[in-house]
């Protein structure tokens, strides 16, 4: 099975972002090329640039404290486990801290970093990170892999609280939610948004089905269009029936 999410609200398209950026960031890092580390440290400035938002620390530290009032109600109930809900409870009041321990505008240091800040505005233009435009950051490249990844991790390192934070919201979110079956007649589906408050759609379908969902969606209808996969110029909608499933993710 292969799952497509979409996000319904600029939020949850947020974390989703920064999701992929870190785990993108945390692939090339522990690579040993030059290249590899150049891609680290352009996804670095791509998290910086999300990660911007002045209020992203603060959603998630209301959101986590929104989940541990719920998961305290569950105390004492027999059908809920004590250890597991102890460890979930851990789990977040140990991101929350983190969170809230992250001092003044996110990604600041990086900010103030002058040699950081010219690989940044160099590297956006296309070719601009050529050894000729920026002798300083060649030298850095031609260094060791282990102290290029130090480097990389010192810069790297005070933002994980923000994605320790976003993977345990992220996790409640994709698990809130119960998979339905349904049926695209024709490659086409729709029904009705009335009375569901949702956050996130998850999309499943087989792989050999070769089709890729378009999604659009408001508070009132859900449209999906299943195109055939193929790397063509124009295409096409599917023509047979698609079985998928279906979930609507909400926290």
């Amino acid at each position: 099975m292969i799952t497509y999410e979409y996000p319904l609200n600029e939020r949850v398209r947020t974390l989703l972002r920064l999701e992929d950026l870190f785990a993108k960031v945390a692939h090339f890092l522990q690579a040993d090329g030059a290249m590899e580390h150049h891609v680290a440290l352009q996804t670095l400035f791509e998290i910086l640039e999300v990660a911007s938002r002045a209020d992203l620390k603060v959603d998630l530290v209301q959101e986590l404290e929104r989940q541990r009032q719920i998961l305290v109600s569950f105390r004492n109930n027999p059908q809920i486990s004590e250890d597991a809900l102890a460890g979930a409870l851990y789990e977040i009041e140990q991101a929350s801290a983190s969170l809230l321990a992250m001092a003044g505008k996110t990604g600041q240091y990086l900010r103030e970093n002058e040699w950081l800040m010219n690989i940044r505005s160099r590297a956006a233009i296309p070719g601009g990170a050529c050894e000729f435009d920026l002798p300083s950051y060649h030298h850095w490249r031609c260094r060791s892999p282990e102290l290029r990844r130090k480097d990389l991790e010192a810069w790297l390192n005070p933002l994980l609280p923000l994605r320790d934070g976003l993977a345990i919201v992220l996790r409640l979110l994709r698990a809130s939610g119960q998979p339905e079956k349904m049926q695209a007649a024709k490659g086409a589906f729709q029904m009705t948004m009335t009375g569901r408050t949702v956050q996130m759609l998850r999309v499943s379908l087989k792989l050999e089905a070769m089709c890729v969902p378009e999604t659009s969606a408001n508070k009132y209808a859900l449209n999906i269009r299943f195109m055939q996969a193929e790397c063509v110029a124009r295409p096409r909608q599917a023509t047979a029936d698609v079985p998928f499933e279906l979930t609507f993710c909400n926290l």
